[in-house]
């Protein structure tokens, strides 16, 4: 998927095929949010910010290190969803088999659910650097800080479907409380994105 083009990734992604989906499109959000943190914040890196220098290279790392990070992260996805396809192929002819084959399911769905979990955790720390860079970054290239808040809220809500539609299928109560827990905690990212985004457009508003 790294040295995809992007033409190429929206025709696997239209095509009749498991993966890539949903799942991965959430962790390109994610990805392109911290770009675009990553690209305010360099543009936010001369004498005129020299006052918060030191956070501003904190932020441009830090969104660099999570792009890096989203980016995997839709690999993985593509991934652990293919898994789910393939235990769900598994023979089921005879008890053995049906035994072995709903272990299989069991364990790919977790898989399936924890990776877009990790994706909302992604896209909430991109958000908590847009909270950061608002009110110190580049004032010419503000509106990039709120669409990277929106990126973020993209990769939340679609992650946050992502573990729920796996939810049904994961038997341990543990594992289904924590990843129930994390898609919860979606709505509240969302009301900070609004914030961001509302705080952008006041100041943009002549």
């Amino acid at each position: 998927m790294r040295t995809d083009t992007i033409e190429t990734f929206l025709a696997q992604l239209a095509a009749r095929v498991p993966a890539p989906g949903g799942g991965a499109t959430a962790a390109l959000h994610a990805a392109q949010a911290a770009a675009l943190v990553a690209m305010v914040a360099r543009y936010s890196d001369s004498a005129k910010f020299a006052d918060h220098a030191e956070e501003i290279g904190i932020i441009t790392a830090t969104a660099d290190r999570l792009r890096d990070n989203a980016l995997g992260l839709a690999e993985e996805d593509a991934a652990a969803f293919t898994a789910v396809t393939q235990a769900y192929g598994l023979p089921k002819g005879t008890p053995d088999q049906a035994a072995a084959r709903s272990g299989a399911i069991a364990k790919a769905l977790v898989g399936a659910a924890q990776v877009p979990a990790i994706v909302i955790a992604v896209a909430d720390q991109v958000l908590s650097l847009t909270e950061q860079l608002l009110p110190i970054g580049n004032r010419n290239v503000i509106s990039d800080v709120a669409a990277a808040a929106e990126g973020a809220r993209a990769a939340a809500t679609t992650a946050r479907v992502n573990v729920e539609i796996n939810l049904g299928g994961i038997k341990d109560p543990a594992t289904w409380g924590q990843l129930s827990a994390v898609a919860e905690s979606v709505d509240d990212l969302v009301l900070r994105a609004d914030k961001v985004t509302a705080a952008v457009r006041d100041g943009l508003a002549p």
